[in-house]
């Protein structure tokens, strides 16, 4: 092939190149659904409304607090969980530390503190850090597991002695 037929098919593939991409999802579209679902699931949990917490997950939710073996089965379940969280952490705080979601799949990092009225009724603050594993199907979380160190919450309250 000489350089005028290479540059014939260049000039002929170029366009279609520019429009093949132009019509891929973008990466930032991605990103940016998926930051939303962790931004929800923050919002949710910082709602104290079991109410609120329900739309961001299917029906049919499998939710798991991995540190207290508490397992929820759909909607119902979820909503008891998340009422008896409400009620021993009244001024539950949950934040955002990092994100990563991707083909229906990831994790959400986060802080969570209050003070502890009806986990070990002490009255006293705690925070711990954790990860909640998730699987995501049409834009809600399908399956999710809370993982974190109750250990460290158990001295912060003083029902376990500090290290």
């Amino acid at each position: 092939m000489n350089l005028k037929q290479v540059l014939s098919s260049a000039a002929v593939l170029a366009p279609l190149f520019v429009l093949a991409i132009a019509t891929l999802p973008s990466a930032k579209a991605a990103d940016d659904h998926n930051a939303a679902i962790a931004e929800k699931w923050i919002a949710a949990w910082n709602s104290h409304d079991p109410a609120k917490m329900l739309p961001i997950f299917t029906d049919d939710v499998f939710y798991e607090d991995v540190a207290y073996s508490e397992v929820s089965h759909g909607h119902a379940e979820l909503r008891k969980f998340a009422a008896d969280e409400f009620e021993a952490v009244p001024d539950l705080e949950v934040k955002l530390l990092r994100s990563s979601i991707s083909n229906g799949h990831g994790t959400i990092e986060w802080s969570f503190s209050g003070i502890d009225k009806g986990i070990y009724k002490t009255g006293k603050k705690f925070t711990v850090r954790g990860v909640s594993v998730i699987d995501v199907r049409d834009g809600k979380i399908a399956r999710s597991l809370d993982f974190y160190d109750s250990g460290t919450i158990m001295r912060q309250v003083g029902v376990l002695p500090a290290q």
